[in-house]
């Protein structure tokens, strides 16, 4: 299976159906630069924000545009890294889990809407799940595939391993598969917002 072949307009749209059906706020773009502007459009002045490492919200130009002073957000990753002080930097990694929006993407979208998350550490984890009140997803649509099963091998036998060279190339230090999440959907009662933004373009691993 080519995990890097954009989704056909078939199984783009049970995509696109599966994930509203879970009421999802689904927004389908032609390419990273409109995705930014969606994400423009969605978080409102004088939200927090919190970002997880991903090298999607990279290619769409997000990570640059949050360090200009052009947002109108309070930028909690840059908190966080601007904090040298440890006991300090603890505080405002804790103060960063409520933040009002946090983004990321995934590595697998099932066409029945289901989300799979592969991480290291997972400290992108408890927002994804719980702590954040709005999650923006950004998707390249080439991370459609058509079963669960196919998810876990996407994960496994091709994100990871690029990945891992990502990192090595980056840092030195390379990767692990150490914590999965399945998203199968949201409880309504949450009051969360789900917005997910597929991109059809290839973005990220």
């Amino acid at each position: 299976m080519d995990y890097n072949q954009l989704a056909n307009k078939e199984s783009l749209d049970k995509t696109i159906k599966a994930l509203q059906e879970k009421g999802y706020n689904v927004l389908v773009t032609e390419n990273g630069a409109d995705a930014l502007f969606k994400i423009k459009e969605l978080i409102p002045q004088g939200a927090s924000v919190m970002n997880g490492s991903s090298k999607t919200l990279e290619e769409v130009g997000f990570i640059d545009y949050l360090k200009t002073d052009a947002t109108g957000w309070i930028n909690l990753h840059e908190k966080i890294l601007m904090e040298k002080d440890p006991a300090k930097q603890k505080i405002a990694r804790q103060e960063a889990l409520t933040s009002d929006f946090y983004l990321g993407s995934v590595h697998a979208l099932t066409e029945d809407g289901q989300m799979v998350i592969g991480s290291n550490s997972g400290s992108q984890l408890p927002h994804l799940v719980f702590s954040s009140p709005n999650l923006i997803l950004v998707i390249g649509t080439q991370k459609i595939v058509p079963n669960f099963d196919d998810a876990m091998k996407r994960l496994e036998s091709y994100v990871v391993p690029l990945e891992d060279a990502h990192m090595m190339s980056l840092y030195k230090i390379g990767t692990e598969l150490n914590k999965v999440v399945i998203f199968k959907s949201e409880n309504q009662r949450s009051g969360r917002k789900i917005n997910i933004i597929l991109v059809n373009e290839v973005l990220g691993f």
